[in-house]
């Protein structure tokens, strides 16, 4: 008898997930053809791969479409990595998290050189003059994008436009700036005495196996990585994204990745083989605009629950991406998107709720 209610049990969670998985599938489907969505999605539950599909065309020109093997621009996704790398560096004893940037970049020239914490910068409440001072399409068009526009080294980076001035007072704002973290990525550098990207590899490319993530270069031509295209509301079209040194986004978005790996690096993260669980708890803890280090944390309602959603997005023009964690249910959603034709932040709390 007790073999037989196990059995009867085991038929229904299994029913129940395919269910599940079934009305998942046909949201995405229907989702993606409305809203012409282009990318690639996977789900993971309780360690188990749920769903996995490509939508679009990673180049438009060649009808070369979107596959489960596609590389992809992940943009911000990126702080997340650089997140993790200074939080080693404080588990080594390397690094104060109270500390002022002096304490590591003794030649950094901006007013919050003795005034900002690495806290603060993980946070984006620096109070530093913010790097991005272009704030729409039409002035990216009309204007360019001077900072990532023509080449720059990440010294030259740090000196030219993340040293300005202090706009608010430390610890008391938030305002998300890549400057923040492409001092982090600098920090890194001169505590390891190496390169951002050589640290990246050794630390969590390297022992992850994730053989399709790296640092983007303007020079290097990657395999299999999606062209990206933006709507151009002057044009009434998707076009092609504008000319850029990705590599001037650095620690705080130059990064590319498949959805396979950035499952992989979700689960060693959230399995706490990156981190341990009391740095994971500092990370996960929410502050000015509920944002931790590196991820924004909240409650979300799911029918009767309010689960905890840990949230990485990532957008640089029609680079999109999201990664999309429900803590207490064990639920993963990557969403890596070449266009920008579909909100990331909608698409994957509406596929969380029927998953």
């Amino acid at each position: 008898m007790t073999r037989f209610v196990i059995l009867v049990l085991a038929l229904s969670l299994h029913q129940n997930v395919a269910a599940q998985t079934q009305s998942a599938d046909r949201f995405i489907t229907s989702f993606a053809e409305k809203n012409n969505f282009s990318g690639t999605i996977l789900i993971q539950k309780s360690g188990h791969l749920r769903y996995a599909k490509s939508f679009g065309l990673a180049n438009r020109k060649f009808n070369v479409p979107n596959t489960n093997q596609t590389k992809y621009k992940i943009a911000s996704i990126t702080k997340l990595f650089t997140a993790v790398l200074i939080l080693q560096l404080q588990e080594q004893g390397r690094i104060d998290l109270n500390s002022t940037i002096r304490a590591y970049l003794p030649d950094y020239a901006g007013e919050g050189s003795d005034k900002v914490t690495v806290n603060q910068l993980l946070r984006h409440t620096s109070g530093i003059e913010n790097i991005d001072k272009v704030k729409t399409a039409k002035e990216a068009i009309e204007n360019g994008l001077p900072v990532y526009q023509s080449p720059h080294t990440s010294d030259n980076l740090l000196k030219k436009f993340c040293g300005g001035p202090l706009v608010n007072t430390p610890g008391k704002v938030f305002d998300y700036n890549n400057a923040d973290y492409i001092i982090l990525g600098k920090i890194i550098e001169r505590v390891y005495g190496e390169a951002y990207e050589s640290v990246l590899n050794k630390r969590i490319i390297q022992p992850l196996k994730l053989t399709n993530t790296g640092m983007l270069h303007q020079s290097d031509v990657v395999p299999d990585l999606a062209d990206t295209y933006f709507f151009r509301d002057d044009l009434k079209r998707l076009a092609n994204d504008l000319p850029v040194y990705p590599e001037n986004w650095y620690a705080a978005g130059a990064m590319y990745s498949t959805a396979n790996d950035l499952l992989k690096f979700s689960a060693a993260l959230f399995q706490r083989k990156l981190l341990r669980p009391e740095t994971l708890a500092l990370m996960l803890k929410p502050e000015l605009d509920d944002y931790g280090y590196g991820v924004w944390v909240y409650k979300m309602k799911i029918g009767n629950s309010r689960p905890t959603i840990v949230k990485r997005p990532g957008a640089i023009m029609g680079a999109q991406s999201m990664l999309f964690h429900v803590l207490d249910q064990n639920v993963t959603i990557v969403i890596l998107s070449n266009t920008d034709a579909v909100s990331l932040d909608e698409f994957a709390a509406q596929i969380s709720k029927r998953i």
